[in-house]
């Protein structure tokens, strides 16, 4: 059987309006695909391929020893025997993890049945683990054992081999899998459990090109470090901006950006393209129009309210990640505008 092709939340595409048309000075900010190595070890993100054997921690831990970075950090834990996608992200793009979320994950796994099941009635208890379910975790877990919600956006049977089944699920952050292929088993009245998983999503990190081993991170920082060749490097971290694709995003005018930094709220002026997905209270990804990551909020309205307003605040700021300075201060500007 073919994959299945259901998404994920982090594939709704971004449906930007335009308030206002502005344009951004060169001198200040930068692209995020043009920044330097040594600011991409601060802001970065690897896709990283974890391996069977250690924990997630260990894994970071080893990215932290291989970069010669103080810090860094992983986006949704993975159990030791569990392999696949590991985001990891690099010095201060630790605090933009939480973005990861609401992304949603995908797995592939292999489920064993303790009895053999007719395909139909499979997939009929595969569909009715679709959607939102309650679960609890598993004795060995991490979190407190209660009872909570968790949504399975797609869980597909790919194939059936005697008592092995090949699935694939999406879902949201924090549900187990391994306590998925239990329920499901004892929704059939005959058991099952979990043999085999591997991650092969965390929004818009997949298994493709883009994933690479912990080997291949070593060998590109020391071509870097001993041949002063950055180019292998380059092509394994991403700028943070990659983790919050799939946030709603408000892009502001280059004026608006130092407030910001400061911990201002965001105002209706500083706003030049809103994603037509925000709602009241939703996280917004704040913006430069470099496509620079400013920092979070909370919208006070939804989008067609922001794309209207003259005046007021619009996002509550709540988490800043770019340092002060990298724009200039408002009333700099418009001194430079009278000089001018």
């Amino acid at each position: 059987m073919e994959k299945t092709t259901d998404k994920l939340p982090s594939d709704e595409p971004e449906q930007l309006l335009v308030k206002s048309q502005d344009n951004t000075d060169p001198n200040y900010g930068l692209e995020p695909e043009k920044r330097s190595i040594d600011s991409l070890l601060q802001y970065g993100v690897i896709n990283l391929d974890k391996p069977r054997g250690p924990t997630s921690h260990e894994v970071v831990s080893w990215i932290r020893k291989i970069l010669q970075i103080p810090l860094a950090g992983h986006g949704g834990t993975l159990d030791p025997k569990v392999t696949g996608v590991l985001p990891c992200a690099l010095g201060k793009a630790t605090r933009v993890l939480s973005a990861l979320l609401t992304a949603g994950k995908e797995y592939i796994g292999i489920m064993y049945l303790h009895n053999p099941e007719n395909i139909k009635k499979l997939e009929k208890v595969f569909q009715l683990f679709t959607g939102e379910i309650y679960q609890t975790p598993p004795l060995k877990s991490s979190v407190v054992r209660k009872l909570r919600i968790r949504e399975i956006y797609y869980n597909k049977l790919l194939e059936v081999e005697n008592n092995r089944i090949l699935f694939c699920v999406g879902c949201e952050a924090g549900t187990y899998i391994r306590k998925l292929c239990f329920d499901i088993g004892e929704a059939l009245c005959s058991g099952a459990h979990m043999l085999e998983l591997r991650r092969t999503r965390v929004g818009k990190f997949r298994e493709d090109d883009s994933l690479v081993t912990l080997q291949n991170v070593k060998d590109a920082f020391r071509i870097y470090i001993e041949e002063d060749d950055e180019s292998y490097l380059r092509k394994i971290i991403y700028p943070m901006e990659t983790m919050v694709a799939h946030i709603p995003k408000i892009y502001l005018r280059d004026t608006a950006v130092d407030a910001i930094c400061h911990g201002a709220d965001l105002a209706a002026a500083g706003v030049c393209l809103v994603d037509a997905r925000i709602d009241i209270a939703s996280k917004v990804a704040l913006m430069t129009l470099k496509k620079e990551l400013v920092g979070f909020g909370i919208a006070k309205m939804h989008a067609m309210k922001i794309y209207k307003a003259k005046s007021g605040i619009m996002v509550s700021t709540n988490k800043v990640f770019m340092e002060r300075g990298t724009y200039p201060r408002w009333t700099e500007t418009k001194s430079k505008d009278k000089v001018g």
